[in-house]
């Protein structure tokens, strides 16, 4: 328990709980939350309201003189002035302020000692302070004891209300961050992810400043050499199910930093989509899902088992585990320079191949593009597949104009000497609904084979669309899959598709064109 001015300037609350164990918040959520219980495999099971996903559309940041030149702004970094973000920190407060009890949590985000962030979560539940708990690293005793001002501050009121009449507010909710005051500010949600993400936008905006390359992506490491291999992708394109091999280690699934000495992982815990999960399909997740993780809007059966193909009140069925859960998982989180950068993407055009070597140019255009697509039937009204683009394959959490990360890239696989890879998770041989799904057994293929090296001078042709170098062999892979157009029957409706989807990229990167050099603009494709 501890005072109110250790914590928080504002809050007058005197029960605050520090730091509780996860039996702890087990009994607290049990006990105070109106929902939540412990599934049969031992994780607790917490509902997040009506918010089951992220609000990026109600997302600002405070514009400071300090750092607004430094900013993206735009659809993803929204501003708002310091008087707006003071008028919601203070309702926040008084919110947290009318609260029986308080949970805090205080822990770092980076595995490297040399450069991570000291992190303070305040928040009404504990649901959320567990969240937490698993998704940063958990100080020793003595770490904490020693732990002083926190670097960066959680407010987590997200079961109260923005008020709509506030400048620039744009509905009920409001994620408000202010790098000055190093203050997130939540209202209006409590989706569990605002804070991990949150935490990452910091980062995003603090690595680039150091010179460091924070990066989207899942991460890997060879056992015996400690050689890494990054994994960058969107939703959907197999980015944690890749992750997870047990030939190598995992180093995290979802957000990492690249330094002079090598790559760390941003946090303590993996949040994983749990929507059909199967010990089939995932062995390592469905296993880490036990005492001490979070189940988030799971349906439980009777006998408190969990129904994985329940989407009644989500599709974004979530589950948060510590990572040390992963049997593979190297502790602590840190590996050497990768020897390997993937591009995964899940093309339901079916016209991108198999697997495709990448010039520094073309790693930077495709980088900067972040495309994958969305297949027919997954959203309403999309009857055919629709191409996304989300730069540095993050866009929701850049602060920085994309360039910049792409340049950090760029000059990292130069030194390193990294090569870089675009792997398509995604159709072959017609897209969505006439061609077939890559098999995840080929993927692995595919990565095993990047891994070892046996693909660095494998036998390439230049695509005459998209100019990349397509790999037309691999060991134990159908050669005919590997050369998109002979893999579709129908020649005509592969170049009119293949056209298609360049035109959409080339119609993408107008938007950074203006920050890209001669180099990466005359990699786009030739559509």
């Amino acid at each position: 328990m501890n005072t109110k001015n250790e914590l928080v300037s504002g809050l007058t609350v005197s029960k605050i709980h520090h730091n509780l164990s996860p039996g702890a918040l087990y009994e607290h959520a049990v006990r105070y939350e109106k929902d939540a219980s412990i599934a049969g495999n031992g994780a607790l099971v917490a509902y997040s309201g009506s918010k089951t996903g992220r609000s990026p559309k109600d997302k600002r940041v405070v514009e400071n003189a300090a750092s607004k030149h430094d900013i993206w702004w735009g659809a993803v970094n929204i501003p708002c002035d310091q008087r707006t973000f003071e008028i919601n920190r203070q309702r926040a407060l008084d919110y947290l302020n009318t609260r029986e009890r308080l949970y805090c949590f205080d822990g770092f985000a980076g595995w490297d000692p040399k450069y991570r962030i000291k992190v303070r979560v305040i928040c009404s539940r504990p649901y959320h302070a567990l969240f937490m708990h698993i998704m940063l690293m958990r100080p020793t005793k003595e770490e904490l004891a020693g732990f002083g001002e926190p670097d960066f501050v959680i407010v987590n009121a997200g079961a109260f209300p923005a008020n709509r009449l506030t400048t620039g507010m744009g509905s009920s909710t409001s994620i408000d961050l202010s790098l000055e005051d190093r203050q997130l500010v939540i209202l209006g949600t409590e989706y569990a992810g605002e804070m991990k993400k949150g935490v990452f936008t910091v980062a995003n905006y603090l690595a680039p400043k150091r010179g460091l390359l924070s990066m989207h992506c899942s991460a890997t490491a060879d056992k015996k050499s400690g050689v890494s291999s990054l994994l960058f992708g969107l939703s959907g394109t197999g980015k944690t199910t890749l992750s997870a091999d047990p030939k190598r280690h995992l180093i995290g699934d979802d957000e990492h930093v690249w330094t002079d000495d090598g790559i760390f992982n941003i946090e303590g815990g993996c949040y994983a989509k749990a929507i059909n999960l199967t010990p089939e399909s995932e062995p390592d997740i469905f296993q880490a899902l036990r005492f001490g993780a979070v189940l988030e809007n799971v349906v439980l059966d009777d006998d408190r088992s969990v129904d994985y193909t329940d989407v009644s009140i989500t599709q974004n069925t979530r589950g948060a585990y510590p990572i040390e859960f992963i049997r593979n998982a190297k502790i602590p989180c840190v590996a050497g320079h990768p020897s390997d950068v993937i591009f995964l993407t899940c093309d339901a055009f079916g016209v991108l191949p198999p697997v495709a070597s990448l010039s520094p140019a073309h790693a930077m255009y495709h980088f900067m593009s972040g495309y994958t697509a969305k297949v027919a039937g997954t959203e309403m009204g999309v009857t055919e597949p629709q191409a996304t683009f989300s730069p540095c394959f993050g866009g929701p959490f850049l602060v920085w104009h994309p360039s910049k990360y792409a340049e950090l890239l760029a000059e990292k696989m130069r030194r390193h000497k990294t090569r870089i890879w675009l792997v398509n998770t995604g159709w072959s041989g017609g897209g969505h609904g006439v061609g077939q799904r890559i098999s995840l057994k080929n993927t692995r293929v595919i990565i095993d084979a990047i891994h070892s090296g046996a693909l660095a001078g494998a036998k390439t042709e230049r695509d005459p669309v998209f100019a990349f170098e397509i790999v037309t062999e691999v060991p134990d892979v159908p050669s005919e899959i590997l050369r998109p157009r002979e893999s579709w029957s129908d020649k005509a409706g592969y170049d009119a598709t293949a056209k298609k989807l360049a035109g959409l990229f080339n119609k993408n990167f107008e938007t950074y064109a203006a920050g890209a050099s001669p180099e990466v603009k005359a990699a786009g494709p030739k559509g």
